[in-house]
């Protein structure tokens, strides 16, 4: 028979051994916690990653920092990330790109998005823009759709990149409308629009930030949301899915999540702790206000999100003969 005192120490090692590693001999979070972000500064990615590790530091009372791993669509971020040790140390501020549209892009991806992470939590949701020349007697989606079948061959779209959001946007919304448009990359989002803006290419798709100051001043037209509903930060832009394309869906979105194997217990305390953040006021008009929608999910319901986006864009993929840079 234990004693109290006995007991009482038995009963800590046993919650202990249910929350970290075996091998651990410190609590969680007991140190620096880094949090890649597969961008370089500035971006979306980064953005949101910094945001999340200014809040969870305070959260967890352990510093986490950004450290950027920027390269090959997101994926060199990401290979290091599943191959980093699962102890809760290194997570990543992952996304559409590198979590879903990379398993069908990269013939020989280094690692699985649906076994090679361990998802902690959804966080956001990024609508893209779909924008038009503002020369061109294109007011909305329906007009594109006509324009584009009376000018076969004479229609452009631009993208930051083969493969990013706003060409599987655009490829998307093509083969749903039945369209046909040639697709023009650029190093960049920022190219990509300037040219839009010059004519040289008629359409594109984009996240609110980047494009917003050229919609407000008249530069660009705004036709569509690529959300299922209306977005706060612009509820006068009609959505795709209302305009013609019911159903029609193309958004941005990013996750946290970390090496595969991270322990249960580590995986659901960060996914409470980002739960308490996206629902605080502060964190959610920071990222309204940077065109971005705070959704949360429990980590088994991020888990078959992943694998049901890399499904779902698999086709558009291929049939687009999308491949990398």
């Amino acid at each position: 028979m234990l004693n109290r005192r006995e007991f009482a120490i038995a009963a800590m090692a046993a919650s202990a051994s249910q929350i970290f590693p075996a091998s651990a001999e410190e609590v969680w979070p007991s140190r620096l916690i880094r949090l890649v972000v597969p961008f370089p500064p500035a971006g979306a990615n980064d953005v949101i990653g910094r945001v999340m590790a200014d809040k969870l530091s305070k959260a967890l009372g352990q510093t986490v920092i950004v450290e950027n791993k920027p390269g090959a669509g997101g994926t060199i971020g990401a290979t290091a990330v599943a191959n980093a040790e699962p102890d809760g140390y290194t997570i990543m501020i992952g996304y559409i790109g590198n979590l879903a549209y990379a398993r069908t892009i990269y013939k020989k991806l280094p690692y699985d998005p649906s076994t090679s992470f361990s998802a902690v939590s959804l966080v956001a949701k990024v609508p893209n823009v779909l924008v038009v020349n503002q020369s061109l007697p294109i007011y909305n989606v329906k007009d594109l759709i006509a324009y584009t079948k009376q000018n076969p061959g004479k229609m452009a779209f631009s993208s930051g990149g083969n493969g990013t959001a706003a060409h599987i946007g655009m490829a998307y919304l093509c083969h749903v409308a039945g369209i046909s448009m040639v697709h023009v990359p650029y190093r960049g989002t920022a190219p990509s629009i300037t040219d839009l803006i010059a004519g040289q290419v008629q359409a594109t798709m984009a996240g609110w930030p980047g494009i917003r100051p050229f919609v407000q001043s008249g530069q660009v037209r705004a036709i569509g949301i690529s959300s299922k509903v209306r977005v706060p930060y612009a509820p006068e832009i009609p959505t795709i899915a209302e305009s013609g394309l019911p159903d029609f869906e193309a958004v941005q979105w990013y996750g946290i999540v970390a090496p595969s194997k991270t322990p249960k217990p580590i995986v659901n305390r960060l996914n409470a702790e980002i739960g308490t953040l996206l629902e605080s006021p502060d964190l959610q008009k920071y990222m309204t206000n940077d065109g971005a929608l705070p959704e949360k999910s429990t980590p088994e319901e991020f888990q078959k999100y992943i694998a049901s986006e890399i499904e779902r864009w698999r086709g558009v993929i291929t049939e687009a003969g999308i491949e990398p840079s």
